[in-house]
């Protein structure tokens, strides 16, 4: 089953999406995070969607405003394609290579749930920022809590999928990770998830004997192709990140997952690592993304102007006494 979130006429709803568009809503439902916080993971979204159809339908997907298919209660981005890592290292840290604490396990931050933006939502330039990327990514969402998981266990835990693009402001991220913790300004400001949810079942029969889904991911800059690659090109699959995500802690429903970005071309500083120059260049207002995954659809946003950083002073130097 596919899932949508989508304002019609004022009102806020979560409906099941037919092939040919059609939304049968859910009564009563008005966030999906709330309901896979009520439903037994998997089997009972698929009893609610089931239930949905027995109703009259609602409008066409053409005629609704689509949001994104959920609001995370939390968001981890892994990074988990080797290819991806290589070029983006070269780019923003001028090495070359793969660092071999990479293949330990797999990495991820955390990222502002707060900062969710859907399908064909104007995404704003980060403040202070004039190096702006895309990062094409798969979501897998949490519908059942579970702790100190094993990958077998894990695949219970993961209702579906979403488009993921984790929106990088190259430049800021540069900075700030000279101090050795991490992105945080970089990845701050936006990411976009869409257009739906699809549940795992409808993407079992991608699976290839590692566990892995074969899906073609196209990235898209303006209607010209810029990066096409294999979602099974993964170096961990969406279970293994799943129980590593739970170890010594918990994933809830709501999570969301990200794969990481995907390699030759999912993303521009990729592009620019190989190439020695930024060709493409940086993204501006106007620019149109589209981002699209086999079996879970086209996620579209245009790149808008942002606003200007409030001023902050640098840090003191202290003196560093004491009582």
């Amino acid at each position: 089953m596919r899932f949508a979130a989508y304002e019609h006429r004022q009102r806020r709803r979560v409906a099941v999406v037919e092939e040919d568009g059609t939304l049968f809503p859910l009564p009563g439902v008005t966030s999906l995070a709330a309901l896979l916080a009520e439903t037994n993971g998997l089997p009972g979204l698929l009893d609610a969607g089931a239930a949905a159809l027995d109703v009259p339908p609602g409008p066409h997907v053409s005629q609704v405003r689509l949001l994104p298919p959920l609001h995370p209660t939390s968001i981890r981005d892994f990074v988990t394609f080797e290819e991806h890592v290589e070029g983006v290292r070269r780019a923003v840290d001028g090495v070359s290579g793969v660092p071999e604490q990479w293949y330990a396990a797999p990495t991820f931050y955390f990222t502002n749930p707060h900062a969710v933006y859907g399908p064909d939502d104007a995404v704003p330039v980060p403040p202070g920022s004039a190096v702006l990327d895309f990062e094409l990514e798969v979501g897998a969402v949490i519908g059942l809590e579970g702790r100190d998981l094993t990958p077998e266990r894990a695949r219970d835990h993961i209702v579906g999928y979403t488009v993921f693009n984790d929106w990088s402001a190259r430049d800021l991220q540069s900075a700030e990770m000279k101090v050795g913790l991490g992105p945080c300004k970089g990845k701050d400001t936006a990411t976009t998830l869409g257009p739906y949810l699809v549940t795992a079942d409808e993407l079992d029969p991608c699976r290839d004997s590692e566990g892995f889904l074969r899906l073609a991911l196209t990235a898209e800059i303006n209607g010209e192709t810029v990066g096409e690659d294999l979602l099974s090109n993964m170096s961990w699959t969406f279970e293994e990140m799943t129980a590593y995500a739970s170890r010594g802690t918990r994933v809830v429903p709501g999570d969301v997952l990200g794969s990481g970005t995907c390699g030759n071309g999912g993303c521009l500083a990729e592009l620019w690592g190989l190439r020695g120059e930024r060709t493409p260049p940086p993204l501006k207002p106007g620019d149109t993304v589209s981002l699209t995954v086999e079996g879970l659809g086209t996620l579209t946003n245009t790149v808008v102007a942002g606003v200007d950083p409030v001023p902050l002073p640098a840090g003191r130097r202290r003196t560093r006494e004491r009582p």
